[in-house]
C-alpha cells in the first residue's frame, strides 16, 4: 500500500470521527438549517436543494427543499465523487460529465438530476463533513456571485454545527462540573474537619458540614474576612487574644500566595465549648497563577493537647518518682553502711566474748558450754543474714557499670571463693575451656554466679555425687546441677524475698535468688528455672548488657 493511500485512509478516518462527534444524525434538523436550505435554492434559482452528510458508508439528507428526503449508499452519492477535494462543484449538465453521467441520481434510478452544484461543509479542523447542494432536472448555470453566496451559506451551516456541538459540550461540561461539585461536597461533608473556602474578595464560597455544626445557627457563615475572628470567636493560643484580621490563616494565604501550616488557635463556641484547633490554609490559584481565593481546614486538637498534658504530667510524676527512688536507694546504701557498722561490729564483739567463755573451765554438771555454742551459732546465723541483706541491697542500688567481662576469668575467681564448700561437698564442677566475654557489671555478675553455684552446692542430692555443669552463650549463662531440684509450682515463687522450699534440711535465708533476679533485671535480662534431665535444677540467665530503666 502506497504512502498516499495510507494518508488518504487516515484522513478519512479523522473526517468520519469528527462528523460523528458533532452528533448531527442523532437529532432532528433545526428550523435554522431548513431556512438556510430554502435560501440556497432561492440563491441558485432552482426548485430543489438539500443538506447532505456523508460518513464511511452512507449519505444522509439532513434536510431538503423541493423533493422528499432519501438516504442512499455513499457509492451512489453525487456529493461523494469530489468530496475529498473539498472544492465547490458546479455542473451545468451532469449528463456531460464522465464521472457523473452514470450516477444513479442522474440516470433515473434514484433521480434525474441535470444541473448540480454543491458547496463543501468544511469544519474548522479542515474535514469535509458533507455538502450544501442545489440541483434541477434541466441544465443551469451559476454566476460567480451565486457561487460565493452558496459558499457563505455553507459556512453558516458549519457555524451552526459548531454552535450546536459547543452547546452540547458545554452542557456535558456543566453536568460534569455539577457532578464533581456534588462529589466534593459529599466528601467534605463526610469528614469531621471543618473546611471553609473564600473567593478573591474574601467572601465565604463554601462551608462543609463540620464547619456549620460548630457554630450556632445565628452565626453569619457567608460574610467576609473582616471581623471574622470576632464573629467566629477565634483566639490566639492563650485563649484570650482575638486573632487579628490580617493574621487569619485564610488572609495570610491569600496575601502571601503560600500555604499556612499548623497555625495553632483557640476556638470558643457556645455549641462545643472552648476547643484547641490547628489550621492549615492554602491559596487557590487560576491557571495564570493569580490568587482567586483560599481554603482552610481546621482540625480539633483538644484531645491531642489533653494527651500531651497528661503525658507531661506523667513525666513530671515519673521524674519525681525517680528522684524519690534515687533518694531511697541512697538511703538504702546509707542504711547498709549503718547495718554494717551498727550490727556487724557488735555481733563480732559478742562472738569474741563467746569464744572467751568457751575457753573457761566448764562447771561440773553445768550447761554453760552448751549455751555458749548455741549463742555462737546464733551469731553466725545473724551475720550470714546481715551479709545476705547487704548483698540484696547492693544488687538493687549499686550503679550498673557495664564493660566487657571475660566469663572464664570471673568463674575462676568465683570457684576459688567457693573452693572450700565445693571440696567439702565432694562436688564436681564442669567448665568449658573456652567461654565468651559478656557485657555487664563484673561485681554484680560475680555476685550472681557465686549465689547460683553456691546454691547448686548447698542444695545437692545426698544420694548421689554432686555434679554442676556450666555453659554459656554470647549473652547467657546456664548452670545445671543434679541436686534435689525445685518443684514446678514453686519456680516463680522462689525469687521472692525470704522464700524457701518447704521441708529442705539445708540452712538458708531465701534471699540469694531474689538478689540474682535483681541483678539480671538491672542488666535488662532474665533468669528462669527449669529441670535438669535426670533430676536437678537448671538456671538460665540472660545478660544482654543493656541496663534497664532502673539500672
Amino acid at each position: 500500500m502506497g504512502i498516499e493511500v495510507e494518508l488518504g485512509i487516515e484522513r478519512e478516518l479523522r473526517r468520519v470521527r469528527e462528523l460523528r462527534d458533532y452528533h448531527l444524525l442523532d437529532m432532528p434538523p433545526a428550523a435554522e438549517l431548513e431556512a438556510v436550505v430554502r435560501v440556497a435554492a432561492a440563491v441558485a434559482k432552482v426548485p430543489a436543494a438539500t443538506l447532505n452528510l456523508l460518513d464511511d458508508r452512507s449519505q444522509y439528507m439532513l434536510t431538503t427543499v423541493g423533493f422528499p428526503s432519501r438516504q442512499c449508499d455513499r457509492d451512489d452519492s453525487m456529493c461523494a465523487v469530489r468530496l475529498a477535494q473539498g472544492v465547490f462543484v458546479h455542473l451545468p449538465d451532469a449528463r456531460a460529465e464522465p464521472d457523473y453521467r452514470d450516477n444513479p441520481w442522474v440516470t433515473g434510478v434514484l433521480g434525474r438530476i441535470v444541473f448540480y452544484a454543491s458547496a463543501p461543509l468544511i469544519s474548522p479542523a479542515g474535514n469535509v463533513m458533507g455538502t450544501l447542494c442545489v440541483f434541477d432536472d434541466k441544465p443551469g448555470h451559476l454566476s460567480t456571485e451565486q457561487i460565493e453566496r452558496l459558499t457563505d451559506l455553507a459556512g453558516i451551516v458549519v457555524a451552526f454545527f459548531e454552535r450546536r456541538r459547543n452547546a452540547r459540550l458545554t452542557a456535558q461540561l456543566k453536568e460534569t462540573i455539577q457532578a464533581r461539585e456534588q462529589w466534593t461536597r459529599t466528601v467534605l461533608d463526610s469528614i469531621d474537619e471543618a473546611v471553609v473556602a473564600v473567593d478573591a474578595d474574601g467572601r465565604v464560597s463554601m462551608v462543609n458540614r463540620a464547619a456549620r455544626e460548630i457554630h450556632p445557627p445565628d452565626v453569619d457563615m457567608t460574610g467576609g474576612l473582616t471581623g471574622a475572628a470576632e464573629r467566629f470567636q477565634l483566639y490566639e493560643p492563650d485563649g484570650r487574644t482575638l486573632v487579628a484580621d490580617d493574621d487569619l490563616p485564610l488572609r495570610v494565604a491569600m496575601r502571601t500566595g503560600e500555604p499556612v501550616l499548623g497555625r495553632e488557635l483557640v476556638f470558643q463556641s457556645s455549641v462545643r465549648g472552648t476547643r484547641s484547633v490547628r489550621a492549615n490554609a492554602a491559596p487557590l490559584k487560576s491557571a495564570a497563577g493569580e490568587v482567586t481565593g483560599a481554603v482552610v481546614a481546621i482540625h480539633d486538637v483538644s484531645a491531642e493537647h489533653t494527651r500531651r498534658r497528661i503525658i507531661e504530667e506523667a513525666h513530671g510524676r515519673l521524674a519525681t518518682a525517680n528522684a524519690e527512688l534515687r533518694r531511697s536507694n541512697s538511703d538504702l546504701t546509707d542504711f547498709a553502711g549503718a547495718v554494717s557498722h551498727d550490727l556487724v561490729a557488735p555481733l563480732a564483739a559478742v562472738g569474741g566474748y563467746l569464744e572467751l567463755l568457751s575457753d573457761l573451765e566448764p562447771q561440773e554438771g553445768g550447761r554453760g558450754d552448751e549455751w555458749v555454742r548455741a549463742a555462737a551459732q546464733a551469731v553466725v546465723r545473724m551475720r550470714d543474714l546481715i551479709d545476705a541483706l547487704l548483698g540484696y541491697a547492693a544488687a538493687g542500688s549499686a550503679p550498673v557499670r557495664t564493660r566487657p567481662v571475660p566469663l572464664g576469668d570471673l568463674l575462676d575467681q568465683v570457684l576459688q571463693d567457693l573452693a572450700g564448700d565445693i571440696v567439702e561437698a565432694g562436688a564436681r564442677v564442669a567448665v568449658p575451656a573456652v567461654l565468651p566475654t559478656l557485657t555487664g557489671d563484673p561485681v554484680l555478675i560475680r555476685q550472681l554466679l557465686q549465689n547460683l553455684i553456691g546454691n547448686a552446692v548447698k542444695y545437692r542430692d545426698p544420694s548421689r555425687s554432686c555434679q554442676i555443669d556450666i555453659s554459656a552463650g554470647p549473652d547467657s549463662v546456664l548452670i545445671a546441677d543434679n541436686g534435689i531440684g525445685i518443684p514446678p509450682g514453686r519456680r516463680e515463687e522462689v525469687f521472692d524475698m525470704f522464700t524457701r522450699v518447704d521441708g529442705l534440711p539445708v540452712p538458708g535465708h531465701g534471699i540469694g535468688l531474689s538478689s540474682c533476679l535483681r541483678i539480671a533485671e538491672r542488666h535488662g535480662g532474665t533468669i528462669t528455672i527449669g529441670e535438669t534431665p535426670g533430676g536437678g535444677t537448671t538456671v538460665v540467665v540472660t545478660l544482654p548488657g543493656k541496663p534497664s530503666d532502673h539500672g
